[in-house]
């Protein structure tokens, strides 16, 4: 699993970072279904939580559970340095959202090199909210990574209804579709996670447990 290590929001002096719900939900499917999980990040160590998504109303039962688990908690404050992760040592990566990673991972060349390793050796990737814009710079065979796949994300209207859409770098949707992938959507905030071939997206933080799922389908 790979989280964002960036924790502003633009020039606002405002925090963001990752998305809670969309790192203890699949975390949980996974470590639920016997997988070995590890967690890294660009800077290694804890990485930052979006302040927004611990807040009162956006609690979950994986995020209940997160905080009553020692080992997790754990876990998270001492993600390894992406720069160390191989591969070949894996059977997949999951790319979990919230905003931080639009600034990071979506132009950090290891990212883009660790993606098209697990991808051009056939094996899935996911993401899931902002983080399939991590993908805007892959390459598969001379192409963009998502052309003709189908793909999901946050989309423009939920950007709009969080007051974001002019702070962030680029708008997911747009630059999923700008690239040639084939955008679905659901209603926002609604569950909704697709498989393109190997590449697993999902639509927004409630989509975490189905993107998860699909991923472990595909295992």
């Amino acid at each position: 699993m790979v989280l964002t290590s960036h924790d502003t929001l633009g020039n606002t002096g405002r925090r963001t970072g990752f998305w809670l719900e969309e790192f203890a939900a699949p975390y949980y499917v996974f470590m639920d279904a016997g997988a070995s999980v590890t967690v890294a990040s660009p800077k290694g160590g804890q990485p930052p939580i979006d302040p927004k998504s611990d807040e009162p109303g956006n609690q979950t039962p994986p995020m209940t559970r997160f905080k009553s688990d020692k080992a997790a908690q754990t876990v998270l404050a001492h993600t390894v340095k992406l720069a160390d992760v191989k591969a070949a040592d894996f059977d997949t990566v999951f790319y979990s959202g919230g905003h931080g990673p639009m600034w990071d991972l979506a132009e950090d060349k290891t990212s883009i090199s660790l993606i098209e390793d697990f991808y051009n050796s056939g094996k899935p990737v996911a993401a899931v909210c902002h983080a399939p814009g991590v993908f805007r710079h892959l390459q598969y065979k001379g192409q963009p990574l998502v052309k003709g796949k189908r793909v999901t994300g946050f989309t423009d209207t939920e950007e709009e209804a969080v007051h974001l859409t002019h702070l962030v770098p680029f708008l997911v949707k747009d630059e999923l579709r700008r690239l040639g992938g084939k955008f679905e959507k659901v209603a926002d905030w609604q569950s909704f996670a697709i498989t393109g071939g190997r590449l697993i997206t999902g639509q927004n933080p409630a989509s975490s447990t189905a993107g998860a799922q699909e991923l472990l389908k595909q295992l």
